[in-house]
């Protein structure tokens, strides 16, 4: 059996990946993972967000643990694969004070519906953080198997430094409930986002942090969260004396114990400076079980090859038989409820009924719903035929007899049948339609909706004005010529013109003059001088007609396709990307990014070096990783207007 974890950073993220893209879905995901427990964090959804690809999984139960505020923010979500294990009871949060499916607080439930561990009042008021508001926001999942109690944890972050307390009482309520778990006689297994690293070993940043900070390694490993995290761990390093009642470590790192000397050993990386790539990074994310249990596992490690996230998934893998109260069990008999498994075969099938009612699956949207597979997964049930009669038994009219239920359904289905025509066909006497089928006539007080839409008259759209962004540049056709009566050789003219349009005609002088514009009116002529200045102008002058390109000059037609293509270069220019500076150590265009820190630069974009850091976290010359390279945008845009001015001068 194999247990992962994984930091997701949004539950639909690693569907952006390989190779998660291929099939998008969490059961492929899953089997890809190789596990029967996965646990997710930081899933951004709230509840209404949930939808049947989350919950409705075949052969998988799920559970949810969302903040009920905050959009967009933490959550924590279990899924459990039915054909190994199921849970006996689940709820959500460190403290118990949230309400249960039933309404009551999980802390004040009967003995044998609660998992139990929770911190007494006093324990609580030490903490110094509003209960409620510590469950709230979506951050622990508890699963009970009949083995171990499994936590699913996403530990708040230190990102700005304004929760510290929240974060400080949030772990030392963890502390607090497994340790009272492991005292009643439960063996624990803790996994998730600790946002805690518990060395130099675990952080590429840790020297230079210390360095910067000026503080020495006892210092570190005694920070706050640091120190208690260190007191829950098996062979934690603890500066002094240990906390009252923290004497004993009680979870064993995995990880670290299968790797004790293992460097990079990393399963988060910043996404803002691109550190995956040289593996800058920390190991904040941890499979931990109790002591007892320290024998069951087989193996653990982190998938670093694994994209679709900031963080990689953790796994561990259990032996298939365990030590059991002295006994050689195997472990799939203690990872369902009693009478699932015995020797290490399923004699009683998984109900959603037997799972416990946080389950997603029992939510009151998703509850006596099945998913596409299941419903045809389910045999059909046979319909009854009643036994026809005898003819000799048989009315004498057929109308005087009831239908069989199947006439009936007939009768139904060719009432509601509809043709091609949108019209209802009738049914015969005798039940069936009659071929060709008899079209019902349409009452005068019912109308009928028309199967389709009627298009608008293609002339009358024509007709309306602009029909595209084309149109916008072209020249507007000149109107019809409206001829008095007494310019009757004009009008012979254009009627000729129009009734043979297939004859071609060569433009003359008479018809086109390059400068002018007759138009004629009533019979008279007059010539309009053409500006140039207003040529140049309107956008349509730039798009010539084949009719002016005839009347054309060599060089005006050259003067036009230049200011064409000067004018195509500067709106090029204007929505074009800025021409990217080049890194001083590798001649490679740089990248652009902007500052968040606050101060008298927040917001002004720079140029950088496009390579990752390197393993060293610093920027190196003369190296395959990120060099020195730093350039402000607006010292690039004045520099290139001085190199085109430089560039002009000679002109």
């Amino acid at each position: 059996m194999r247990l992962t974890t994984w930091n997701v950073n949004g539950i639909r993220n690693p569907f952006s990946y390989q190779p998660w893209n291929t099939a998008r879905t969490f059961p492929a995901m899953f089997d890809i993972l190789g596990s029967d427990i996965v646990v997710m964090q930081e899933l951004k959804i709230q509840r209404k967000d949930l939808r049947d690809d989350m919950v409705m999984l075949d052969g998988w139960d799920c559970y949810f643990s969302l903040p009920k505020h905050k959009k967009g923010y933490s959550g924590v979500g279990i899924y459990t694969r039915n054909a190994t294990c199921a849970p006996i009871r689940a709820e959500e949060g460190l403290l118990g004070v949230l309400p249960s499916p039933s309404g009551v607080p999980y802390c004040e439930l009967p003995e044998g519906q609660s998992i139990g561990g929770y911190p007494s009042a006093w324990q609580v008021a030490e903490l110094g953080v509003d209960p409620a508001v510590l469950d709230a926001e979506g951050r622990c999942l508890v699963l009970e198997f009949p083995a171990f109690v499994l936590f699913g944890v996403y530990s708040p972050a230190n990102s700005n430094g304004m929760r510290d307390d929240f974060r400080y009482g949030f772990i030392c309520a963890l502390d607090c409930r497994i340790r009272n778990l492991i005292r009643d006689g439960k063996r624990v297994v803790l996994v998730g986002d600790l946002n805690v690293s518990r060395d130099e070993n675990d952080t590429a940043s840790a020297v230079e942090d210390m360095r910067k900070s000026g503080i020495t390694h006892e210092e570190y490993i005694s920070s706050p969260n640091r120190r208690i995290f260190h007191q829950l761990l098996l062979g934690g390093e603890v500066a002094g004396e240990r906390d009252e009642g923290r004497e004993q470590g009680v979870l064993w790192d995995t990880t670290r114990g299968f790797h004790p000397d293992r460097k990079g050993m990393y399963t988060h990386w910043e996404q803002k400076i691109n550190a995956r790539p040289g593996n800058f990074g920390s190991r904040i994310d941890f499979v931990l079980v109790c002591e007892s249990m320290r024998s069951w596992v087989k193996d653990a490690n982190i998938q670093e090859g694994l994209l679709g996230s900031d963080h990689c998934p953790v796994y561990a893998d259990f032996h298939d038989s365990v030590s059991w109260e002295g006994d050689e069990v195997k472990l799939v008999d203690k990872m369902s409820p009693p009478g699932a498994f015995q020797d290490g075969i399923r004699v009683r099938d998984w109900k959603v009924a037997d799972v416990p009612p946080f389950s997603g699956k029992r939510l009151p949207e998703f509850d006596k719903r099945r998913s596409i597979k299941s419903m045809f997964a389910v045999p059909s049930m046979k319909k009854s035929q009643p036994s026809e009669p005898s003819p000799s038994t048989a009315p004498p009219s057929s109308s005087s007899a009831a239908p069989a239920p199947s006439d009936a359904l007939r009768d139904i289905h060719a009432v509601t049948a509809v043709s091609d025509t949108g019209e209802r066909a009738v049914p015969s006497a005798s039940g069936v339609p009659a071929s060709p089928p008899l079209k019902r006539k349409v009452s005068a007080s019912v109308q009928g909706k028309p199967s389709k839409r009627q298009k608008p008259d293609a002339e009358a759209s024509m007709s309306k004005g602009q029909q595209s962004l084309k149109g916008f540049f072209q020249k507007s056709k000149l109107s019809p010529v409206k001829t008095s009566p007494t310019n009757g050789a004009d009008h012979v003219e254009k009627t000729q013109d129009t009734e043979t349009p297939t004859t071609p005609r060569t433009p003359t002088a008479a018809q086109h003059e390059p400068e002018t514009s007759t138009m004629r009116n009533n019979g008279s002529q007059t010539n309009a001088p053409l500006s140039g200045a207003e040529d140049a102008s309107t956008p349509g002058s730039q798009f010539m007609s084949p009719t002016s390109a005839f009347s054309a000059s060599p060089a005006q037609f050259s003067a036009k396709l230049a200011a064409v293509e000067e004018n195509q270069k500067t709106w090029g220019a204007l929505f074009s990307r800025p021409i990217a500076p080049l890194c001083e150590g590798h001649t490679e265009p740089c990248k652009t990014m902007q500052t968040k820190k606050k101060g008298s630069n927040q917001g002004r974009s720079f140029w950088m070096c496009a390579r990752p850091l390197g393993p060293s976290g610093n920027k190196e010359r003369g190296s395959q990783w990120r060099c020195p390279t730093f350039i402000w945008c607006s010292d690039w845009q004045a520099r290139k207007g001085d190199e085109k001015e430089v560039v002009k001068e000679p002109g």
